[in-house]
């Protein structure tokens, strides 16, 4: 088995005898670690590879100084800072395999911040005491792919307990690393066939499946998303690390969610990093037909006006009283149109816009519960007036999930790919 290189990110102040048994172990497998020390408090109680010293210059800051600053905040970000640029070099340098930390709240929120610097597929694994705190748990892990182990146990001294989650921990790191290599997305066979993001929902399912379908029989590779909000931002990321080259934007309706404040909010950047990369974007109305904004019972604890009793008046769908999925109305979609047209107008690749006349979800067609085709007009109305025209908006007599928008929006999409590639 080839060696391979872990950082163990960890305060070797108050934490450098957990910190020696996790390297030790670590080491028995035959692996290479660095140590790399965060602490803000005093010297080390067992040697680092990286310093805390190294740490605060590489952030700008002399430790001496860092240590006599009341603000925490601000210490915190010098020292994330420092420790992102020293993992990043070794990164560089094609060294780093695997990253690994330990703690409760504090160190929890640095390691994290600095595993969320490096790209998917390197192995990023956080033994928490603070794994199981909803408030928490949902920031730590962000859109990247971090392995967050509940330690149940503080940290805090090796006691048999801690022992035993550290030895396990060392076990998930050093499994991650021995079985990976360079991520077999980023392999060069993958990269010739060309990867395509692909975002989807329940509510797109059937055009989503022709659409996967289609792009495999032309050669390409595709990675769906979940358009639940996190999942579609995790897409936006990977964007920006080059690893597509072009996207099927089938559900973007994350803009809709971050702009009126559903629970399917993908943040103020969803929809602008395939425009900043250049890559080609087929772009579909699906989702902005509807608001998630469930448990219904939310209007009586002070929530945003839409989901107050005025929501009941709307067309619902409720298949459970956790989830609903509320009409969206006029004036929401005017909105929602020149948001986008704001983010699509930025971009530096090829767009096209398509435009099911029959419904945009399994919700939006005769017969079910969100399907109001007048209402779907304002957003249709909106996006000619604001989009630049050199972006096509093309309106099909068709329902979205239908095999035959799913074959124009591929056909657009291998007529945007081969137009991109001659440039």
């Amino acid at each position: 088995m080839a060696q391979k290189t872990i950082v163990i990110i960890s305060t070797l102040d108050t934490k450098g005898s957990e910190a020696a048994f996790l390297k030790n172990l670590i080491q028995e497998r035959g692996h290479r670690v660095i140590l790399l020390d965060t602490n803000t408090g005093g010297e080390p109680s067992i040697p680092p590879d990286i310093s805390a010293k190294e740490v605060a210059e590489a952030g700008g800051w002399d430790i001496e100084e860092v240590r006599r600053t009341k603000d925490t905040a601000k210490v915190s970000t010098i020292m994330i800072e420092g420790a992102i640029k020293k993992v990043q070099s070794f990164l560089d340098k094609g060294e780093l395999d695997g990253i690994i930390s330990f703690g409760g709240a504090s160190n929890t929120a640095i390691a994290t911040a600095i595993m969320k610097s490096l790209p998917f597929g390197i192995p990023k694994v956080m033994l928490s005491s603070m794994a199981a705190v909803p408030a928490y748990a949902g920031g730590y892990f962000g859109t990247k792919d971090i392995a967050i182990l509940h330690s149940v146990v503080d940290i805090a001294g090796l006691n048999p307990l801690v022992k035993d989650v550290l030895k396990r921990s060392a076990g998930a790191i050093c499994g991650m690393v021995e079985m990976g290599g360079v991520p077999t997305f980023l392999s060069e066979a993958t990269q010739k066939k060309g990867l395509i993001a692909l975002t989807e929902f329940k509510f797109s399912e059937k055009c989503c499946a022709h659409v996967r379908h289609l792009l495999e029989e032309n050669g390409f590779e595709v990675i769906p998303f979940h358009a639940q909000g996190i999942g579609d931002r995790a897409m936006e990321d990977l964007i920006g690390e080059g690893l597509f080259q072009g996207v099927m934007d089938i559900v973007p309706a994350g803009v809709g969610e971050e702009l009126l404040g559903g629970n399917r909010a993908a943040g103020p950047k969803r929809l602008e990093k395939a425009g900043e990369m250049g890559i080609p974007q087929i772009i579909t109305p699906c989702g902005f037909d509807m608001l998630s904004c469930g448990p219904l019972e939310r209007g009586d604890r002070g929530d945003p006006l839409w989901i107050s009793k005025e929501i009941k008046n709307r067309k619902l769908f409720i298949p459970d009283s956790f989830r609903v999925q509320a009409r969206t109305n006029a004036q929401e979609l005017r909105e929602i149109a020149r948001e986008v047209t704001r983010k699509l107008n930025q971009s530096k690749g090829p767009v096209v816009i398509l435009i099911p006349l029959k419904g945009w979800s399994s919700l939006d067609k005769e017969g079910m519960p969100l399907y109001d085709p007048e209402t779907d007009q304002a957003f249709i109305h909106e996006l000619k007036v604001h989009l630049n025209p050199n972006i096509p908006i093309i309106e099909l007599d068709l329902h979205l999930n239908t095999r035959e928008f799913a074959e124009e929006a591929v056909r657009q999409f291998l007529t945007l790919h081969k137009l991109e590639k001659s440039c």
